[in-house]
């Protein structure tokens, strides 16, 4: 099976990633379509967080990545982050000594030549999105709880207004509250046309919010489907649901 949409947004063709001679990822195939939410699961270790740095372009790799169309091979990031690709990584990587707001405005970089009143309604935008952060747009990002620390990197990255977001692990750390906040977040940008690639932990939540979803194992994908199916399916609930699912079910709700 193979995630078939009318208009692909990402394709990827036998993408592989080595850590000199360990290949840490191995012929990964994977679409996203737009308006999409696909996620990846799997063990840590498995390559996920190897898979996005491939794909925005940190990563040298081998194999095809299709943004828009448009065929890469081991992308410069700068291509892909103008072509309309945004990572959210799993620490965060804010500007500690810097405030919510100028975190905020670095997000929308590639946009600097466009009239202040453009930037000022990408801001509200974001306030609009995430009130907690217009109540500490003056405050520094190192000040920031860490359901805080994680809307503001969010944030940043819908400043850039992807065309597809990457996310690593956005709940990583966060209280049950917050978690649950952030994947209804998730798929609020998924109304507002956000195609997004998924990697998380918690496997219940993202198999509930995604569209399709694809298992990744010692580097491989191991399975894939729409994620209703494989949130039934008794290899992933042995797996990855088990005895957590009912907790991890209640964050994603």
């Amino acid at each position: 099976m193979s995630n078939v949409v009318d208009k692909p947004l990402l394709v990827v063709k036998d993408l592989c990633v080595s850590y000199g001679k360990i290949e840490a990822l191995s012929n990964a195939n994977l679409a996203v379509g737009e308006g999409q939410i696909v996620t990846v699961i799997g063990p840590n270790g498995a390559g996920k967080t190897t898979l996005l740095s491939a794909l925005m372009g940190v990563l040298s790799s081998r194999g095809e990545i299709c943004l828009d169309g448009k065929i890469e091979t081991s992308p410069p990031i700068k291509e892909m982050i103008a072509q309309g690709m945004s990572l959210v990584p799993e620490k965060r990587a804010l500007f500690a000594t810097m405030t919510v707001e100028d975190n905020l405005r670095l997000g929308s970089f590639r946009f600097h030549r466009r009239p202040k009143k453009e930037h000022e309604a990408s801001m509200d935008e974001m306030f609009t999105l995430f009130p907690r952060l217009k109540e500490r747009r003056n405050q520094l990002a190192a000040t920031l709880s860490g359901g805080e620390r994680q809307m503001l990197a969010l944030a940043r990255a819908l400043m850039g207004k992807p065309r597809l977001l990457m996310l690593d692990e956005p709940s990583l750390g966060l209280a049950p509250l917050i978690v649950r906040e952030v994947f209804r977040i998730i798929t609020e940008l998924r109304r507002k046309g956000v195609s997004i690639l998924l990697i998380e932990q918690n496997a219940r939540a993202a198999l509930r919010v995604a569209d399709y979803a694809y298992v990744l194992e010692l580097g491989h994908i191991a399975m894939e489907g729409p994620a209703s199916e494989l949130a039934n399916d008794p290899r992933v609930i042995e797996a990855y649901l088990g005895s957590s699912g009912k907790h991890q079910e209640m964050l994603s709700t």
